[in-house]
């Protein structure tokens, strides 16, 4: 078939001017804003002169009803919300790239609710006079923990840069060669303990560290004994940790502080569940750690935060660091966390039934099997489309209990016609999107991180790509 050339294709550009005068221009005008959808046809006749340039122009792309539906497409695409509702088919809990945990319903109902008036941050209402924004969750920590004091901030990575400058400036602080790491962000204990003003005093070895080194290594230069949770791995094999309570013991010995960096923050016993490498807020504390810091946002089960656990002298010391106001929180954080705290004060069993982040990385494989064989029955029906039941890993995700694999269920889909990458790039940028993972050049979809009423939402999404396949 012979092309045109580039010449003739580009005449055949129709003018601006003459596209505003269409009735159909005129609508996206009046829903987008005039001066929107011109930026964006000009953005888009560049685009088609850019591509006639290089010769990869279709002569198709320069006809005026085609040119007007793919601005169409192109405005709507800009219009929808950079963050926006993403379906978790990954078997991967807590998500980084998802914002980690999803909120309970009855936090993000409170949470949008108070939001609609002021709230109350820095208000005694009793006496009128103003008060600390840390209270309300506080009484909450120091309740759940057994800890005498407790306050918050942005998140886990502030909490450590907080405590290591407000207890540590100038002084040594002892880590284990092994709890040297580096997670998301190019986080790096030692440049965080560099910025705290802190010196490292590393002790043991990257697998084995034991109660002697960190008394062999105690000074009276020493400010912090410090564990920190390995987050993104772990060390097998030929290994030996020092338990939280023998580091008290040694902390106690010295009358050096011990601070506990637990990253993940569990508020259940989750080894007692049979999910062992996390550490429990509530026994770290009654061990005798001066401070505990963990996240809000993972195995909590709320929003973004750093809560700093433990005596109240230590605690204060925090609060009137100059740092502490850079890292505050906001009204949101304050309340979902409150909301959140709530629902642990009626008890284990209770959270985990309503901590989204908890009932997923606790329910057992055959919990799943009802909602697979739903997304599977779904699928099934969808013409072009095959799908089947697999086992699949899932994770905890976000450093939680590393490296150790959670027995999932998954469905494996394929499309006629279409591959692997462009199912799984069709799914993630539709609406709404869905995350899937590719393996073994197919797509799955990982139950475990799928609510029950996103099912029919995959599968009409699942359908809709077919269709245009």
């Amino acid at each position: 078939m012979n092309h045109p050339n580039t010449g003739e294709l580009l005449r055949r550009l129709p003018q601006i001017d003459r596209l505003f005068q269409r009735e159909d221009v005129c609508e996206l005008s009046a829903r987008y804003s005039r001066a929107l959808v011109l930026s964006e046809c000009r953005s888009l006749f560049d685009g088609i002169r850019a591509r006639a340039l290089h010769g990869e122009l279709d002569a198709q792309e320069v006809v005026e009803d085609q040119i007007v539906t793919t601005l169409a497409t192109r405005l709507e695409l800009r219009d929808q919300p950079f963050y926006r509702r993403v379906i978790n088919a990954t078997g991967i809990v807590l998500h980084t790239g998802l914002g980690r945990a999803p909120l309970p319903p009855d936090v993000a109902n409170a949470l949008v609710e108070t939001l609609r008036h002021p709230v109350r941050i820095e208000i005694d209402l009793e006496t009128g006079d103003r008060g600390g924004r840390d209270e309300g969750v506080a009484k909450l920590l120091r309740q759940l923990t057994g800890a005498e004091d407790a306050t918050i901030v942005n998140n886990n990575a502030g909490a450590t840069l907080l405590l290591l400058s407000a207890l540590a400036k100038d002084k040594e602080v002892l880590v284990s060669h092994g709890e040297l790491v580096e997670i998301g962000g190019s986080f790096r204990i030692p440049d965080i303990m560099e910025q705290g003003g802190a010196k490292l005093r590393a002790v043991g070895t990257t697998n084995r560290t034991r109660a002697k080194d960190y008394d062999q290594a105690c000074t009276r230069d020493s400010g912090m004994i410090l564990k920190v949770h390995t987050s993104n791995y772990r060390v097998v094999g030929f290994t030996e940790e020092t338990k939280i309570e023998e580091l008290c013991e040694v902390g106690k010995k010295h009358q050096v502080p011990v601070v506990h960096d637990m990253g993940s923050g569990c508020m259940v016993d989750l080894a007692a569940r049979g999910k062992k490498g996390e550490s429990y807020v509530r026994e770290s504390i009654s061990h005798g750690c001066g401070l505990v810091c963990f996240s809000g946002d993972k195995l909590l089960g709320g929003p973004q935060a750093g809560i700093i656990v433990g005596s109240h002298e230590l605690v204060e010391r925090c609060r009137k660091h100059p740092l502490y106001r850079a890292l505050r929180p906001g009204r949101m954080t304050y309340i979902a966390l409150e909301e959140t705290l709530r629902i642990y004060l009626r008890g284990e069993e209770q959270a985990i039934e309503r901590i989204p982040a908890l009932n997923r990385v606790l329910a057992r494989p055959e919990q799943l099997d009802g909602r697979l064989e739903q997304l599977i029955a779904g699928i099934s029906e969808i013409p072009g489309a095959s799908v089947n039941a697999l086992p699949h890993d899932g994770y905890a995700g976000s450093g939680s209990l590393p490296a150790r694999p959670i027995e999932s269920r998954a469905a494996r889909v394929t499309i006629s016609s279409c591959s692997a990458q462009e199912l799984a790039r069709r799914l993630r940028t539709g609406d709404p999107s869905v995350l899937p993972t590719i393996q073994d050049d197919s797509v799955f979809l990982d139950v475990r991180t799928i609510a029950d009423d996103e099912v029919d939402l995959i599968t009409a999404r699942i359908a809709e790509i077919a269709s245009r396949a």
